[in-house]
């Protein structure tokens, strides 16, 4: 896999250049490390060839000493080298893993429907752990070792020439047979990293679908698939770690091989009279001092292959843009607004490059003024819900345009616009997260004072009286063990502090029974008030508050008037629903 190194460039500058300083102490500490490391072995040279020489034991004991303290000197500096570059490793990844997140989050619908969220998980949080040691060391074990493999070399040249040279002839040859196998990882980890999201998608889609799937007696299925899918990352990953270890193998050898040259080179030396015991020893160690940097540049190497497989898919998701762009000319005013669909079309597989699927929502045209409330009606599959999500610009549609208070909602900041518009379904997502975070959305900007008022006005004082820490109070994952009837009043709280100019109910009272809809239908009728409506139901009572029908037949406007006047009209496809039933004849 070949990755320019422009785009490593570019990511460390990106994630380590705001940590600037704390990379600066990383670096000072390497190179003090590396320093003491080459000192070391003079001191043992002189203690050996001292005590050869008959030395005093003060004299040994003061070189022992010296050992000593710049031994545990490297061990204490070893530690503040590895807590900052842990530091700085988990702060670049960690700034990347928001980045990525904040990417995903403003990618259309399109994007999220032909990627599972356990996908995108691996992405956001799997490929970029595999950056962590990149991060926090690559540069600087890069540069500092390759000091260290200098400084080793030019102090055996000090020691005797032709030990330098046959040192340095090794390790020249050490590199070439390393970078010749360096390619060969690259492909293998990208392949694990994917088969590894692939996994982690089915297990998150399988796990959301637990009831299901027993019901349906899938279990068995399920864990086929899933066996599957282990094997084949498995697979990849065996792969990937044979590679490697080939390359561990071939270090090994050429450091076995270094060594018995080493040797042979000092006991030559010696024969001739040209070294003493302690340059033996000092040659030896050298040369064990040789593989640390050969290892550690040999290993950045390899971990730069992981991290460009995990690069390589990050720069994919990050080279993946919102078919939704923002041009921003118009703002909505305060209080209700007025809806227009003019000669609207749209397909989900025309969004999505599928040019060939039938649309969903053919040729609409239709208007709701400011402060009306419109009953859409249609079978499933419609458009109805499609409606909505061009209002809120989760897609664009491919013909016509879709207007709020006559602007394009194209000209809107996305973030004015879904301010402006709150809608509530039937399924509500509850977050693991308390009453207050999940009514206010994490806006710690709404007082408490507001959130019990509306709550008060949604009838839920008695249930929030019951909760152990009040508004403080964690809601379980997904909302269990709240009724259907209190999460859809906790939906209804939302958007009453959200003030919005437009409110859509998507058929969000077709799970309750009748006292509950009796209840959500009161704070439906406060919700509405001053401002504009779109219901889609099933259920007639739920239409008689609308201004406004819409019976929509295959995408198209099949029937459109006021509800009073389509009501008295015994020929208006309307009426005959409320003589036949809408959840009869809508079913």
């Amino acid at each position: 896999m070949k990755i320019p190194l422009r785009q490593y460039a570019n990511l460390l500058s990106a994630y380590l250049k705001p940590q600037w300083p704390r990379v600066l102490v990383l670096a000072v500490l390497v190179l003090a490390n590396i320093g003491l490391s080459l000192f070391n072995p003079q001191i043992l040279k002189s203690f050996i060839d001292m005590a050869s020489a008959g030395a005093t034991v003060q004299a040994l004991l003061g070189a022992g000493v010296l050992f000593m303290g710049i031994a545990i000197a490297g061990q204490i500096i070893l530690v503040g080298e590895t807590y900052m570059a842990q530091n700085i490793g988990l702060t670049a990844t960690n700034q990347m893993r928001a980045d990525l997140t904040t990417h995903c989050l403003s990618l259309d619908s399109s994007f999220h429907n032909a990627h599972t969220p356990g996908e995108l998980i691996e992405r956001v949080d799997g490929d970029v752990a595999t950056l962590g040691n990149f991060f926090s060391q690559f540069v600087v074990q890069l540069f500092a070792n390759g000091l260290l493999l200098l400084g080793v070399l030019i102090l055996l040249f000090q020691v005797d020439w032709r030990a330098g040279a046959a040192l340095t002839l090794f390790t020249i040859i050490s590199f070439v047979v390393l970078n010749a196998m360096s390619n060969l990882a690259g492909p293998r980890w990208a392949a694990a990293r994917q088969a590894s999201a692939v996994l982690f998608g089915f297990i998150e889609e399988r796990l959301a679908g637990t009831e299901d799937i027993r019901a349906c007696g899938a279990t068995s299925y399920v864990m086929r698939r899933l066996a599957e899918r282990s094997r084949d990352l498995l697979r990849r990953n065996v792969s990937a770690s044979i590679v490697d270890m080939s390359t561990w193998g071939a270090i090994i050898f050429l450091f076995a091989v270094g060594t018995a040259v080493a040797l042979a080179m000092g006991a030559t030396l010696y024969a001739a009279g040209n070294i003493t015991v302690g340059t033996i020893f000092l040659i030896y160690t050298y040369t064990t001092m040789l593989s640390r940097p050969i290892e550690l540049i040999s290993r950045e190497i390899q971990n730069l292959q992981q991290a460009g497989a995990g690069i390589s898919r990050i720069q994919d998701l990050l080279a993946t843009h919102s078919t939704i762009v923002e041009h921003p000319r118009a703002a909505l005013p305060d209080g209700p607004l007025s809806i227009e669909f003019d000669g609207v079309t749209f397909g989900y597989g025309a969004a999505e490059g599928d040019s060939s699927e039938t649309p969903v929502v053919r040729g609409l045209s239709l208007r709701v003024d400011a402060g009306q409330r419109l009953g859409l009606l249609g079978r499933t599959g419609s458009g109805k819900t499609t409606l909505t999500r061009l209002l809120f610009r989760l897609y664009d549609p491919g013909q016509g345009t879709v207007r709020l208070n006559g602007v394009d909602v194209r000209d809107l900041a996305l973030a004015d616009l879904r301010q402006r518009v709150a809608i509530v379904t039937q399924d509500i997502q509850l977050f693991h997260a308390s009453v207050r975070d999940n009514l206010t959305f994490f806006n710690p900007a709404i007082p408490d004072w507001r959130i019990l008022q509306v709550l008060d006005d949604m009838g839920l004082n008695d249930w929030l009286s019951h909760l152990p820490d009040g508004l403080n109070t964690k809601l379980a994952p997904g909302g269990s063990g709240l009724s259907a009837g209190e999460a859809q009043l906790l939906a209804f709280a939302r958007v009453f502090l959200k003030e919005p100019g437009l409110v859509i109910l998507d058929e969000a009272s077709s799970r309750l029974d009748p006292a509950t809809e009796h209840r959500l239908e009161q704070a439906v009728d406060r919700l509405l008030l001053g401002r504009t409506g779109i219901i889609i139901a099933h259920r007639l009572a739920t239409v008689q508050r609308v201004d406004h029908i819409v019976i929509l037949e295959d995408g198209a406007c099949g029937e459109s008037g006021p509800r009073e006047q389509l009501a008295r009209d015994p020929g208006s496809r309307f009426a005959r629903l409320l003589h036949t039933g809408l959840e009869e004849a809508l079913a």
